[in-house]
């Protein structure tokens, strides 16, 4: 028999050298080999909602490092299982390590984007995982451990023996009762946390932390983006409230909310990205990018808001975009009268439904290249998105786009749909408060209070806020961009007395809607009721 701890310790050890191992050596051939990746991505469509959502809700735009790590946890459970089985059956436990590794060989195998030589990295990280296990069980077995019986005590006649002594075989007895010299174990241990900590620092310099963190730069340097035939009025300086701790009007893209089904943003040559316009059309269109840079391309203010916004939180950003009109595209297919919905495909095998008129009537929905005069970042599309306002992201927002197909909503579904969303989702009236910081501390006497508002495609009329259960008092609104664009608020309240205090805020867009109080889950549209902090005054 092998010490079970030792031999689960050694499951996990091996189980970290095939994947650091491989995660490493993927850098020399991009995310679809990362073993980690590959398998974080396979689980994501399989996931069902009522677990994506709250993972979604406490983790916001962490939820795909919380997805890594967990994925990587369980795979170091499964190494320690299987090593500590290795303690009675060595053989079995071998051949389930094995087994075991080649789950993330086959998935990167099955991936659409892998091809063949992309399993070389999990193949080289599964031999090494294999041979580290042997080594480590050799070593942490003594004899005794590996079922060879100690030799029997010699037989000695009692008269042999003098008065007071102990016999030969009780003093043999005695020896063997006491612990086991310790050498071969502190070697073991040794020896395994010094391959334990090679492993853990493969996976930290890897492609899967490199693809978490990526650098937009060098991705984007290909491509170049013309002048807009039509750019964005200048934002007036009042349309962001002079308020410490405001957020900025236009958000930085590293800043901007990433919610999408992709760990890792797709590597996609520019000049090698189309976009294929089918379906329900009297003539299918292709666009490469070269077509697309040499249409006259449009800059507009956007505000974009995921459905997974809790309320008053972070998943909602503002940015300059730079894009052709999507009505333009969609008029050189002629859809066919009876389609009421773009399906919008992602080259990770995303899809959206949008209703054909949010893309077909004068919004200014675009086919984006560019995020606050930049190329967009991997991690927000690049090198195309869409850009729809007045709808939430999921429906409306595909990044890495690669098909437009036309269709109808009783004839094809999208992924979010078919997990419980609403299939239309338009945005909802909304507002947050910003300044104070809940549970914040703040000095008595005057108080200011500050936040934004958004409702695209209607505009933001009026904000309200009060502080505890006082009175609704209108805030001072900044100029208004848009009626695509959030809207800024700040007021202020005097002579507060020190203790807690609330505020809370609603706001009303242009068509009359009031923000409703009546809170509710984000599912099937958006979390609803009013924004209210708490703080104290000192």
């Amino acid at each position: 028999m092998r010490s079970p701890l030792r031999s689960a310790l050694a499951g996990i050890v091996a189980t970290l050298v095939l994947f650091g191992a491989a995660d490493l050596i993927a850098r020399a051939f991009g995310p679809q080999a990362a073993p980690l990746l590959a398998l974080g991505q396979t689980i994501i469509p399989l996931t069902p909602t009522e677990v994506v959502k709250p993972v979604i809700d406490l983790f916001g735009t962490n939820d795909k490092l919380f997805l890594i790590l967990t994925t990587g946890f369980a795979a170091l459970i499964l190494g320690g299982l299987i090593g500590w089985l290795a303690s009675h059956r060595l053989r079995l436990a071998t051949v389930l390590l094995f087994v075991a590794g080649l789950v993330p060989l086959l998935v990167i195998l099955i991936r659409p984007e892998s091809s063949v030589i992309d399993i070389i990295p999990t193949l080289i990280g599964l031999v090494l995982g294999m041979a580290v296990f042997r080594v480590l069980m050799s070593s942490g077995t003594s004899p005794n451990e590996i079922g060879t019986a100690p030799a029997a005590p010699r037989k000695f006649p009692a008269a042999a023996i003098p008065a007071g002594s102990s016999t030969p075989e009780e003093s043999s007895s005695d020896s063997s009762e006491k612990p086991a010299s310790s050498p071969s174990r502190r070697r073991f241990f040794v020896i395994t946390g010094i391959i334990g900590a090679a492993g853990a620092a493969a996976v930290a310099a890897g492609q899967t932390v490199a693809s978490l963190t990526l650098d937009a730069g060098a991705a984007v340097a290909k491509l170049v983006l013309p002048t807009p035939a039509k750019k964005a009025p200048p934002i007036p300086a009042d349309a962001h409230p002079d308020v410490k701790g405001l957020a900025p009007f236009v958000t930085d893209p590293k800043d901007f909310y990433r919610i999408d089904t992709a760990l890792a943003p797709p590597v996609i040559d520019p000049q090698e990205w189309s976009l294929r316009i089918h379906g329900m059309v009297e003539s299918e269109v292709t666009l490469t990018m070269d077509d697309l840079l040499d249409l006259p391309l449009e800059e507009h203010h956007i505000t974009l808001t995921c459905v997974s916004n809790p309320v008053g939180g972070d998943l909602v950003g503002n940015a300059t975009w730079l894009g052709y009109p999507v009505r333009e595209l969609l008029r050189r297919a002629m859809p066919h009268k009876d389609a009421d919905m773009v399906l919008s495909h992602s080259f990770d095998g995303f899809s959206a439904s949008t209703p054909i008129e949010a893309l077909t009537d004068d919004r200014d929905s675009l086919l984006a290249v560019g995020m606050n005069g930049s190329p967009l970042p991997p991690e927000h599309g690049f090198p195309a998105r869409l850009v729809v306002p007045g709808l939430y992201g999921f429906v409306s927002a595909t990044k890495w786009v690669t098909e437009l197909e036309v269709t109808r909503f009783d004839e094809k579904t999208a992924y979010w749909t078919d997990r419980g969303w609403d299939a239309k989702a338009p945005i909802l009236v909304a507002s947050r408060v910003e300044v104070p910081k809940p549970l914040a501390k703040v000095p008595a006497g005057d108080l200011v209070v500050g936040g934004t508002a958004w409702a695209q495609q209607s505009g933001i009329e009026r904000v309200d806020v009060k502080l505890d259960d006082g009175d609704w008092t209108s805030a001072e609104l900044g100029d208004e961009v848009n009626i695509d664009t959030w809207r800024q608020w700040k007021t202020g309240f005097s002579d507060v007395d020190a203790g807690l205090h609330t505020v809370t805020v609603r706001a009303i867009d242009q068509d009359g809607n009031v923000q409703t109080p009546e809170r509710r889950k984000s599912i099937p549209n958006s979390a609803t009721g009013h924004h209210h902090i708490q703080f104290s005054v000192e």
